[in-house]
């Protein structure tokens, strides 16, 4: 690992104990445009159309996270979202993507803590 590396990976560290992992899939819901169709399930769609199932579903089961990367994040979410979500969060857009594949299946996780999402979200 260089000294870039480093740097960037203690950045992202400290970026995301300041963000509130609850907050994470509804920002990005609002940042997606979900409409009436919003919350999580918006999220989860999003991912489960960009290919990313598995991991979708592991978030959501009971067992074992499945990771996902910030390069995949990105693709899928677009870069107009990213830059949104780092202006909202005060965080460098490089960064952001680094953040949202560490802290984003956690929360997806523990807002479907049976191994369901609720029907409201």
């Amino acid at each position: 690992m260089g000294i870039l590396d480093m740097l960037t990976s203690v950045m992202a560290a400290r970026a995301a104990k300041d963000l509130d992992p609850a907050a994470i899939p509804t920002v990005l819901s609002e940042v997606l445009g979900s409409g009436s169709e919003g919350g999580l399930s918006a999220i989860v769609a999003k991912l489960q159309q960009g290919g990313f199932g598995d991991q979708v579903e592991s978030w959501i089961g009971t067992g074992s996270n499945l990771p996902i990367s910030a390069q995949q994040l990105q693709d899928v979410l677009g870069n107009a979202a990213v830059r949104q979500l780092a202006t909202r969060f005060g965080i460098p857009v490089d960064q952001l993507s680094t953040v949202l594949a560490q802290v984003l299946p956690g929360a997806v996780d523990q807002a479907s803590p049976n191994g369901t999402l609720p029907h409201t979200a």
